[in-house]
């Protein structure tokens, strides 16, 4: 009897070691898919703010109104020795609309791989987020397995964060997604905790109640949008309770109530905090106004088109930013195809769970809270007026909820193993639609085979990021500066219009492209290093103009006295330049360039 039970205590132990063997796989997976081909993409304006701010610097260092050099447009790029968290946070508070805590982790994480005066370097800049992205992983195999009491639904969980092409796309830019990404998962497992013992009628532990207030704490210390997760969790804990205790509230435990009133106000008062610091300091100078929708018709109907296109990726992701059309059709057409089979089969999923004890309750408060977050969104963008959905980045408020929910349907189907349709297993080989319904047959009735589907779809997703054919950055300026290289051959001034820091980030994704292509990286040149030949030895110079307002009628002025100061032959290249421009003895070239994701330009060549 003793030997059976030590056999028994001893395979159990062995399962344990296989889980955590497999859960550190999928870790190794996902953290090779994060760092290849980091500091591939060029970085966009909202990561130049990550980087200028999380220095101690400020944008307002680059001078307006005048010509300046590429080393002083990259001036705020430097690693700044004299500065502590304390100018990080004063910064943000004053030119910024997120909270501090990313930002100061990133300024120590800096100062652990450079030094002061440097150029920051974006590969440094992107590792922390790529580190946080992997710990997502461990993340949500816990929250499947304790919400699921399932092993294998935590680790289906993992395996499909590891390759979650969104997941991915969020953990290689230098913002703090993958951070909120880790509260959101803390804060719903607390969620699920927490009606666990409400449904059990047993009591909430003190414990879990300062801890969920911690969580939500930091969680709005990362980014403000993560009140939307919160939102939600109180809406789902508000119907599942009503729906638990409807017919008799007297059986809801008092003590468990204050708990989680207490839980509620607790949060709320941290909220209420970051509201008296912000809202006095202007929230951001107006740098959300570029999600204010379009006020035409296309309002009406884009949202839930957009909230779609972030569905897809967050499970799989095939080249639809080829630029080869056939290639584009045919992603287009399989994606279809795969989410035709896989929608109805993870509700299939979801409903066989949802008769199962063991399951209900974790698959109600996912669907409710990933419901009340989608409700939201909405409701923002249709009543309020402000489009969040157009920001793919902001659905980290409850991506984690969707793996999970995803892992769990997958996982409840897992064993289930059912006999193909008789009427398919004809010799009709050769007619497409037989061969794809004898395919969907076959997922239809294998568990096993199914996740393998999904997981492999999701990893083909993955590939599709990292080689740059799908989640392209917003700026492509690498392309921009291959324009230039290929048509100039005179000193260049690249004009813009200013209103705000955006406009900076955009220079300065030129900037740093310029110093790639000349020779030089984002930092102090290497012994031995030089220049590449051509026009980036010539004199290249950058102007921006202070716009205080729409048909500001200094803008054209300002361009035109300083064009006509700068010594000739040049060549003035405006971009995303918002206003009439007028030039003395320059001609505009006719020649029609190739469209640039981010920046619109034009060339005046002047004599």
């Amino acid at each position: 009897m003793l030997k059976l039970e030590s056999s028994k205590q001893w395979i159990h132990q062995l399962s344990q070691v296989n889980d955590w063997v497999l859960l550190g796989l999928w870790m190794i997976l996902g953290g090779f898919l994060r760092f290849t081909n980091l500091d591939a993409k060029p970085p966009w304006t909202d990561e130049f703010a990550t980087m200028v701010f999380s220095l101690g610097n400020d944008f307002r260092s680059v001078p307006l109104n005048q010509v300046i050099s590429l080393d002083t447009l990259l001036q705020p790029l430097r690693v700044n020795g004299d500065a502590g968290i304390n100018e990080v946070v004063s910064l943000l508070l004053q030119e910024d609309n997120h909270p501090p805590l990313y930002f100061v982790l990133v300024h120590l994480w800096v100062k652990l791989f450079q030094t002061a005066g440097e150029y920051v370097d974006v590969e440094v800049m992107r590792s922390l987020p790529a580190f946080l992205g992997i710990l997502s992983i461990p993340g949500v195999y816990f929250l499947g397995k304790i919400a699921f009491r399932s092993r294998l639904i935590g680790q289906i969980s993992a395996s499909l964060m590891a390759v979650s092409p969104f997941g991915i796309f969020l953990a290689q830019e230098a913002r703090h997604y993958t951070l909120s990404i880790l509260f959101v998962i803390a804060s719903l497992l607390c969620l699920i905790l927490t009606l666990r013992h409400l449904y059990q009628n047993s009591i909430i532990p003190l414990w879990l109640v300062f801890t969920w207030i911690l969580v939500n704490s930091f969680g709005l210390s990362v980014h403000y949008f993560f009140v939307l997760t919160l939102i939600s969790e109180s809406i789902a804990l508000a119907v599942l309770i009503y729906a638990k205790f409807k017919h008799n509230f007297s059986q809801l435990n008092k003590r468990n109530l204050i708990r989680v009133l207490v839980a509620i106000l607790g949060t709320s008062t941290t909220g209420l905090i970051w509201i008296l610091l912000v809202l006095p300091q202007g929230y951001g100078n107006n740098m959300i106004t570029w999600i204010h929708p379009l006020s035409h018709i296309l309002y009406a109907i884009s949202p839930p088109f957009q909230l779609l296109a972030v569905w897809v990726p967050m499970l799989s992701l095939l080249p639809v930013e080829s630029n080869s059309i056939p290639v584009v059709f045919f992603s287009g057409l399989i994606l279809i195809l795969f989410f035709i089979w896989l929608i109805p089969y993870s509700i299939r999923g979801v409903k066989k769970g949802l008769k199962l004890n063991q399951f209900r309750l974790s698959l109600l408060t996912l669907l409710t809270f990933i419901g009340g977050v989608i409700a939201l969104f909405l409701l923002i963008t249709y009543v309020i007026g402000v489009d969040l959905t157009r920001a793919a980045r902001y659905s980290f408020t409850y991506f984690p909820a969707v793996i999970v929910l995803v892992g769990a349907s997958l996982g409840i189907l897992w064993n289930e193993i059912k006999q193909e349709n008789q009427q398919l297993q004809e010799k009709e080989t050769i007619n497409p639609f037989i061969l794809l319904r004898k395919l969907y047959d076959k997922l239809n009735c294998n568990g096993k085979l199914a996740f393998y589907a999904v997981w492999l779809m999701g990893f083909l997703g993955a590939v599709t990021v990292l080689i740059n054919l799908g989640y392209q950055k917003y700026y492509r300026p690498e392309q921009f500066i291959s324009v230039i290289k290929e048509n100039s051959s005179q000193p260049v001034l690249i004009a813009t219009t200013h209103k705000s820091l955006v406009q900076v980030g955009e220079m300065m994704g030129i900037g740093l492209e310029l110093e790639k292509a000349g020779g030089n990286p984002p930092y102090p040149p290497r012994r031995g290093r030089q220049k590449a030949e051509g026009i980036f030895e010539q004199n290249i110079s950058f102007l921006l103009i202070n716009q205080a307002r729409e048909n500001d009628p200094n803008v054209p002025e300002t361009l035109k006295k300083t064009v006509n100061n700068l010594s000739k032959p040049l060549e003035v290249w405006t971009v995303n330049f918002n206003a009439e421009i007028e030039l003395n003895n320059c001609y505009f070239d006719t020649k029609k360039y190739p469209y640039i994701d981010g920046y619109g330009y034009k060339r005046y060549i002047c004599n």
